[in-house]
């Protein structure tokens, strides 16, 4: 019997380093964040394209980018009101515009926060007059290109599978699961409503689930050693959205140059 023991003994401390060993290269250890980082574009062509000719202005009002699909957050247990996807993806989309070639590709105009700024221009322009200032206000910045469309498709569960075995009482598997997010980009000229360019982007976000475990009885069958230990890594939907926002940007400039639509400085 001690010999069995032992041996049981022996097979969960393998288990047990086993899944140290892989939680340590999986998981990055906890730290204190004592200040927040400033985000970056997860597409690097973008950032580095070259600067245009002439920056064209665009505007991206918050009804125009939108989640279209209503999909709501998967959970086998119990119903949920939270959505799958964020209710303001313009702005993953004003950032990709405005950080575009380094900030030195498009011209984006406010038009998210109009009411905001236009109440506050009304209240410049009457104080100015109470007080007879001569100096004007500049004009506001209008936009040549409107960009428009949003997140047109969510799918849960596209494909999903796993494998396992177990030996003696002691195994492991591995599940994972595609799910699968498609927006839709326009670039519309405001002089004439024409659809210039339109893209769209297929994204899939990954979800890998790892477990270990071991069950064995002892002691004639009246004695019970269950041991588990697992991990689970789901890709993010926000950042699986901005890689696809960003894509479909690059993709639209690169149309906008096979079309004539604007032009880059040749390095």
């Amino acid at each position: 019997m001690q010999t069995e023991m032992k041996q049981l003994l022996l097979c969960l401390l393998v288990v047990l380093l086993s899944n140290c060993s892989v939680l340590s290269n999986k998981i990055p250890p906890v730290t204190i964040v004592k200040q927040a980082e400033v985000g970056v574009l997860i597409n690097k062509e973008l950032a580095s394209y070259p600067a245009p000719k002439n920056k064209p202005s665009v505007a991206v009002y918050p009804t125009s980018f939108t989640d279209q699909t209503g999909q709501r957050r998967s959970n086998s247990e119990f119903a949920t009101f939270s959505t799958a996807i964020t209710q303001a993806p313009y702005a993953y989309l004003i950032r990709a515009l405005q950080h575009t070639s380094n900030g030195q590709f498009f011209d984006v105009v406010e038009r998210v926060g109009l009411d905001n700024l236009t109440k506050e221009r009304q209240l410049i322009r009457s104080t100015r007059e109470s007080f007879d200032d001569e100096q004007k206000l500049m004009p506001l910045t209008f936009a040549g290109l409107i960009m428009e469309g949003g997140v047109i498709g969510y799918e849960s569960n596209i494909k999903s599978g796993g494998f396992g075995a177990r030996y003696l009482g002691i195994g492991a598997s591995k599940q994972y699961r595609q799910d699968t997010v498609t927006i839709s980009l326009r670039t519309v000229s405001v002089s004439t409503g024409k659809v210039l360019t339109e893209v769209l982007v297929n994204k899939s976000i990954l979800s890998v689930s790892l477990n270990q475990d071991a069950f064995r009885f002892i002691s004639d069958a009246t004695e019970l050693i269950e041991i588990e230990n697992g991990m689970v890594e789901n890709e993010s939907v926000n950042i699986a959205l901005q890689n696809a926002i960003e894509t479909a940007v690059l993709k639209t400039i690169q149309i906008g140059i096979e079309k004539n639509y604007w032009s880059v400085n040749e390095e």
